[in-house]
């Protein structure tokens, strides 16, 4: 393969991409420039458009605005093979791979060495061999792909793009499934890629991990790029000012949140292996607590673990000082708990489900299907919460799927407020929506502590933790790392307290 690019040039340079979906800009005028023997790290929360963009890089979306070039040259993917043809593969965190080939039929799969109209299966298990070879691997080819570890499928994933592709790879959360060693392994497979000549793109939420293996990072924020940076001169406390978009001047709450009430909600040692280190919390009526870390750092799961989404493997949960056991939504529902989930559209809404039957489907669930809430009374209930929350429809009988996000979220909100809760559960409850909506959930939220309501909120948003939260709650890496109360609950603390390490 010829060498175009000359080394301060951009083997992939991607200028003013845009993308456009129906209410919502999901890439904004966003630039990336790939350089040959790199790795760069994309990075962003949920929703900042890295998953948009590298589909727009793969020819998996069609870009509305923008050019792409590759060595200087203009290209125009339309699919994910022509994609690779052009010279850019891609590894995806659940391995692309098919589990019932060889690990040799894996790496051929497409171009397999043929032989008198058949596969010349010896000579591909050889050359598979010398290609695993290369990325340290001594394992057999003719052997099936389950045969072996996910990391070493990751691996024999690699192999195939840099294979098929050549210029540029990109990996998306190649690093989620496996553990500390394995880690390592895949990260010697990356410097190999990367002394080839090739760009390699890296996208996970460990930092970590990105100062450890990428050279250059571009962060994005709601579709738009933040920065391009080489993270030699950075800290980790840089990325995460950059990931949140917040300047860290120091500043106190200018309200006065009022005294919280008796502890509803005790939890002690609660955890899952694997999955959250075991964390302890008690909340009380009328506080809001506040859960604040980066994208991984264990928000969601804290939440799903407490509303029973997951079951706990150790621990303990009490509601006014006895015991409870919450193995299931259901049991939590059952004691007057109530979740709001980080992704309204696949773990929310009922897209295709009325507005009015999305606000009354917690309430009836609660009650039992073979007791139906009768017509006027849901009728009834639907209508006082449009109004309470002047959610914007042209009628209760419309789709849910047709609202703004903003009115999904306020529809999501009242589906639970009419369970009458003890503990409410935000998780994420103002991304993705206007500005209106947006200053609306947070008057909600307040005046629901007010009310003597227990809340517990998971948020990016810091500035919003520190308006409404009695107590913030650090997360890291899956467990929780400090606790900020009063006058310590700042931007900049929180920002703080994210990138270091220390365990509280």
């Amino acid at each position: 393969m010829t060498d175009t690019h000359t080394p301060d040039a951009p083997v992939l340079h991607a200028r003013g991409i845009s993308k456009f979906f129906p209410g919502t800009i999901a890439l904004d005028d966003v630039e990336l420039r790939l350089m040959p023997g790199e790795v760069h790290a994309l990075l962003g929360e949920n929703g900042a458009g890295k998953s948009t963009l590298i589909k727009c890089l793969t020819g998996a979306y069609r870009r509305d605005a923008g050019t792409l070039l590759m060595d200087g040259q203009e290209i125009h993917p339309v699919s994910t093979a022509d994609s690779q043809r052009l010279g850019i593969g891609t590894v995806y965190q659940e391995v692309n791979l098919l589990p019932n080939l060889t690990v040799a039929e894996n790496l051929f799969l497409g171009r397999q060495p043929m032989r008198g109209g058949f596969i010349a299966r010896r000579r591909m298990n050889e050359e598979a061999r010398a290609v695993l070879a290369g990325y340290g691997l001594r394992i057999d080819p003719a052997e099936p792909l389950t045969a072996y570890s996910v990391a070493i499928q990751q691996v024999i994933a690699i192999a195939r793009a840099v294979e098929m592709s050549g210029k540029v790879l990109i990996l998306d959360e190649p690093t989620a499934s496996l553990d500390h060693d394995e880690v390592q392994l895949l990260f010697d497979v990356i410097r190999q890629v990367k002394a080839r000549g090739l760009a390699v793109v890296f996208i996970t939420h460990f930092l970590d991990q990105v100062f450890a293996i990428s050279d250059r990072a571009t962060v994005l924020r709601n579709g738009r790029v933040v920065g391009e940076c080489l993270l030699a001169e950075m800290t980790q406390r840089d990325v995460v000012t950059m990931m949140l978009g917040r300047q860290l001047e120091a500043r106190t709450k200018a309200r006065d949140v009022g005294p919280a009430g008796k502890t509803l909600v005790e939890i002690d040692d609660l955890g899952k292996r694997g999955m959250m280190a075991p964390f302890s919390l008690n909340i009380r009526e009328g506080e809001v607590v506040g859960l604040a870390g980066l994208l991984g750092s264990g928000r969601t799961e804290t939440a799903n673990l407490i509303f029973g989404v997951e079951p706990a493997d150790q621990g303990r949960i009490a509601l006014r000082g006895q015991d409870i056991s919450i193995k299931n939504p259901r049991d939590a529902v059952a004691h007057r708990f109530a979740l709001c989930p980080e992704d309204r559209k696949i773990d929310g809404i009922v897209g295709d489900l009325s507005v009015r039957d999305n606000i009354i489907l917690a309430l009836q669930a609660r009650q039992g299907w073979m007791r139906p809430i009768p017509r006027a009374k849901v009728e009834e209930i639907a209508r006082s919460y449009v109004r309470a929350l002047d959610i914007r429809l042209a009628s209760l009988d419309m789709p849910i799927r047709l609202l703004s996000g903003g009115n999904q979220q306020k529809a999501l909100l009242a589906r639970w407020l009419a369970t009458n809760p003890a503990f409410l559960i935000l998780d994420e409850p103002t991304r993705g929506i206007d500005v209106g909506a947006h200053a609306e959930i947070i008057t909600l939220i307040e005046q629901l502590r007010a009310d003597g309501m227990a809340l517990l909120v998971a948020s990016s948003e810091l500035e919003e933790l520190v308006a409404y939260s009695t107590r913030v709650v650090v997360l890291r890496d899956r467990q929780q790392v400090r606790e900020l109360t009063g006058d310590q609950i700042t931007p900049d603390n929180i920002i703080n307290a994210i990138a270091t390490e220390e365990v509280a």
